[in-house]
């Protein structure tokens, strides 16, 4: 079947690249052809296997760890475009296996959607996790959030070597009870950083609400002690640097003390020893990963892509990337993997739009978002739910501005095949 799988995967892909189709169809295929395909490529690789998790941060966080494992020599093998089921793994696998099926890396560190990550490690039991949060996201397929962190417990049973745990998300922190034999580590938030990342509990009390004593925190192998414009400061083993950093956005700057941690545990089974002043160049490096605080360039200004699918990533999306001064575009779309239900609009709060407005909305749940808008008084120049002729208007009518879209997954995907035809997009595959 080998001989088989893999040459026809490779010309599905081929084929769906050319006619712009989904990055998954070609692993949909070898799954269908080639159970096996996955468990049996990914088992010859000398580290291992490294899955991230979680409801918010996945796709940064793994860019930041493979980035971050690469400056230490390790050949890493990744699905890069966030095409988190494992029919997304195996359609990355094609891209990088030789004809015979074999791959060429270290360690592969995959992104996974924490249901389709359940079926993944069943398959193919990880030698390290990193769970990020628990967060109420999709709630069309998750139901409650004590749903998701059942998901992200059974991938850190699966776990063979290391899990490394949200030491400040009581329901990722509360998982290290649950296990009997990996190692667990944990990264963490200084006290003054508690209330910029808050987690479900926290963002769901009222004025008001009791505050539950909270149990005693384990020590973490990497703390943020402090967020800058353009820097941070980590502590680890005793002592606290500083590093430059390129990414925008609060969230991603936690998630990077959650990268170094697994970077350091990975990079310390390593043949050689760990280059901490090499991990620190590279995290000072990282550029925000596609649509995620991505800026691109729309005559000659700026024009910034942000990621938003559920309550809190909509807010720190807000809180990262204020609107003062820019024109503001929301595109919501309902797709599968955005999730149907899109009543977690009315979680957020809008109060910080009403200053300028909203230019434009767009994406199948435009009308949704404007109703909720106007509830916070925000102004709305105009709603078009189809994306091309919408993005088209705003770019034409905000001539002479910078320009920030605030976006779901799919909006976001649709919109950078748009812009693609008019500026320089990274093409992800």
């Amino acid at each position: 079947m080998l001989y088989i799988s893999v040459p026809l995967g490779k010309l599905v892909r081929r084929v769906s690249r050319l006619r712009g189709g989904g990055s998954a169809l070609p692993g949909l295929v070898v799954e269908k052809i080639d159970p096996g395909f996955m468990q049996r490529t990914l088992s010859t690789l000398p580290l291992g296997v490294a899955v991230v998790s979680g409801t918010n941060g996945k796709t940064t966080t793994t860019k930041m760890v493979v980035e971050l494992l690469e400056s230490q020599g390790l050949k890493v093998f990744t699905n890069r475009t966030g095409s988190n089921f494992t029919r997304g793994v195996a359609a990355a696998l094609l891209g990088d296996v030789d004809w015979r099926g074999q791959l060429k890396a270290d360690i592969a560190v995959l992104e996974l959607d924490e249901a389709h990550a359940v079926h993944f490690v069943n398959k193919v039991p990880p030698r390290y996790s990193l769970l990020l949060n628990v967060l109420r996201d999709q709630l069309d397929r998750f139901g409650e959030i004590d749903k998701t962190a059942q998901l992200l417990q059974h991938i850190a049973s699966k776990t063979t070597g290391t899990v490394v745990l949200n030491r400040e998300d009581p329901r990722v922190a509360r998982i290290a009870d649950t296990l009997d034999g990996p190692e667990v580590r944990y990264f963490g938030l200084d006290d003054s950083l508690l209330s910029t990342f808050p987690n479900d509990d926290d963002l769901r009390a009222g004025p008001g609400s009791p505050v539950p004593a909270a149990p005693a925190k384990p020590h973490a192998d990497v703390v943020l002690r402090r967020v800058g414009t353009d820097d941070a400061d980590f502590e680890y083993d005793g002592a606290t640097v500083t590093t430059g950093m390129k990414l925008r956005g609060v969230y991603n700057i936690f998630n990077a003390a959650a990268a170094l941690v697994l970077a350091r545990c990975i990079a310390g089974n390593g043949a050689t020893p760990t280059d901490h002043d090499g991990l620190l160049k590279a995290l000072s490096q990282v550029a925000p990963a596609f649509g995620r605080g991505e800026s691109l360039v729309v005559d000659g200004l700026p024009l910034d892509l942000v990621l938003v699918k559920n309550p809190s990533g909509f807010r720190l999306g807000l809180k990262s990337f204020p609107a003062g001064g820019y024109a503001t575009m929301v595109a919501i779309n309902d797709n599968y993997a955005d999730g149907r239900d899109m009543s977690w609009l009315w979680d957020v709060e809008f109060d910080s739009l009403r200053e300028g407005g909203v230019d434009q909305l767009t994406g199948s749940r435009a009308y949704d978002m404007a109703l909720r808008l106007q509830y916070d008084d925000v102004a709305i120049g105009a709603v078009n739910p189809e994306i091309a002729p919408a993005l088209a208007a705003f770019i034409r009518e905000a001539k002479g501005k910078p320009k920030r879209i605030f976006c779901t997954y799919t909006a976001m995907l649709a919109i950078r095949r748009e812009l693609a035809k008019i500026t320089t997009v990274e093409v992800v595959s």
